[in-house]
């Protein structure tokens, strides 16, 4: 098919905009693609399928769906789900793999599917655990759907189609029990939180959240699909009147939380209606599970990857914590925590992952984890915030900003990577990802400045990202480093 349409394929899944670049069709063979490539794998079981619920999304669904049995896998069908609820059934079910329908933060046109293996992580935790395939094998399916024409089964070798099945309970469930050992009974007892789900999967668990005591106020529920702003949980988008923002202070809550529409990340807005944003879920979720673990924190790892907020090593430092860091993707964090045995990991984006539920990012657990930290500590969000901001050398808290400059391919974004590793050889160099620089003294940031130049996964662009402890020392980062480029 010939289009002009938008169509990303790479190494995090598929996405495209429904009716032209991303068809029924094309749905069909891509599940089916994957369905010969698990068995090239020899990664036996079903195959659970879910959906992020935006509207229109019933179709590519059932085209995945027949694509999977189509090639002979048998199919779990969860229907309207989180991400993390599809990695909890694949775990519970002992199945070999999942397909998501979902284009994540993009907007209500798009749509895609990606991809979940089940595999034995290493470390302590020894039960099996769906999670996102590493690189190298995403890299493998990405070419065989290129090169190779899906073999498809005879009438009587075709997958079958089980009844569905109640995800969201489970996810609920494993949830509450992994907090039993770090919050008491329904610790969250007499709160209030505002959920904005988006109208999509996000609200299939967050009545959840009264599990733990707490009474969820929804204002982006209805299950209808159609999205009540842009999706990515930004500020901006956040903001509008009767907002989150709005509705946060409005109804008295003690803090407001944001999904993406398949609910993998989670913003934060604070009880003043402030948007917090998401480099601070990681950073309270990591808090809260080592505030629990008390001096049996000492030790421990926590995983993120090159893009993340240093405030991370601060907080993992007041507690005698390690982190390690990863190259950018999900996939990368998890096979750092499995190398490490890490408590807890994620990325910048919202995205916590906690093992003791799921090898996927996941915002109920995001969510629970807050509301934990909160209990135990007795503190406001923002009070909260206010103690990781203080932990900066200095104490003035921390910047992130970023630039994005348009690319033809990722090959593109080498010399640039080349000339800022050399122009800043002195520093702390990191490769693993393109380059980051980390500066023992910036202008003043102490400990407290770093560069990040890469290529995107999952866009035709080059993404720059400095942090120092003012927006203006970290726009500066960014000039110096554009001059750097510019000469070669």
């Amino acid at each position: 098919m010939t289009t002009t349409a938008p169509l990303i394929l790479g190494v995090s899944g598929l996405r495209g905009i429904v009716g032209a670049s991303l068809t029924p069709e094309f749905a069909a063979r891509y599940a089916a693609t994957v369905a010969n490539w698990l068995d090239s794998k020899s990664l036996e079981g079903p195959v659970v399928i879910g959906r992020d619920g935006r509207a229109g999304s019933d179709t590519i669904y059932h085209a995945a769906i027949a694509g999977l049995t189509g090639a002979g896998r048998d199919v779990i069908p969860l229907d309207v789900a989180m991400t993390p609820t599809v990695a909890v059934a694949v775990d519970t079910l002992d199945a070999a793999a999942a397909v998501i329908v979902t284009a994540s933060h993009n907007p209500q046109q798009w749509n895609g599917l990606k991809v979940l293996v089940r595999e034995l992580p290493g470390g302590e935790h020894q039960a099996v655990a769906a999670c996102a395939p590493a690189a190298a094998d995403a890299a493998q399916l990405v070419e065989r759907f290129n090169t190779t024409d899906p073999a498809y089964a005879a009438a009587l070798d075709a997958g079958s189609l089980a009844p569905i099945f109640d995800g969201p309970a489970t996810h609920i469930d494993l949830v509450a029990e992994a907090l039993a050992d770090l919050a008491p009974g329904a610790f969250a007892e007499g709160m209030t939180v505002v959920v904005d789900a988006v109208n999509a999967s996000g609200g299939t668990v967050a009545n959840g959240l009264a599990d733990f005591g707490a009474r969820a106020i929804h204002i982006a529920a209805d299950g209808s699909g159609i999205f009540p702003h842009t999706p990515e949980p930004t500020a901006e988008n956040l903001a509008g009147a009767g907002g989150l923002c709005d509705a946060v202070p409005g109804l008295g809550a003690v803090a407001g939380f944001a999904q993406d529409p398949d609910a993998d990340r989670l913003a934060l807005v604070d009880e003043t209606g402030r948007y917090i944003g998401e480099e601070y879920t990681l950073v309270l979720c990591t808090e809260a599970v080592l505030g629990a673990l008390g001096d049996q924190a000492a030790g421990t790892t926590i995983c993120t990857n090159l893009s993340t907020s240093r405030m991370i090593e601060d907080v993992a430092k007041a507690y005698g914590a390690n982190v390690a860091r990863a190259a950018v993707g999900e996939a990368n964090v998890v096979d750092a925590m499995k190398s490490h045995g890490a408590v807890i990991g994620g990325e910048g984006n919202g995205g916590v992952i906690w093992p003791e539920t799921t090898y996927v990012r996941d915002s109920l657990a995001g969510m629970a984890l807050v509301l934990a930290l909160l209990a135990r500590t007795g503190k406001t969000l923002s009070q909260l915030v206010a103690d990781v901001n203080a932990l900066a050398p200095g104490g003035q808290g921390y910047a992130i900003e970023k630039r994005k400059v348009d690319i033809p391919s990722r090959d593109a974004a080498r010399p640039a990577v080349e000339a800022i590793a050399k122009a800043y050889a002195g520093e702390t160099v990191d490769l693993q990802d393109g380059v980051r620089i980390d500066w023992a003294n910036y202008a003043g940031n102490a400990g407290n400045a770093w560069l990040h130049v890469r290529a995107s996964n999952t866009e035709p662009i080059m993404r720059l990202i400095a942090e120092a402890s003012t927006a203006e020392h970290a726009r500066a980062i960014l000039d110096d480093a554009a001059a750097v480029i510019a000469k070669g």
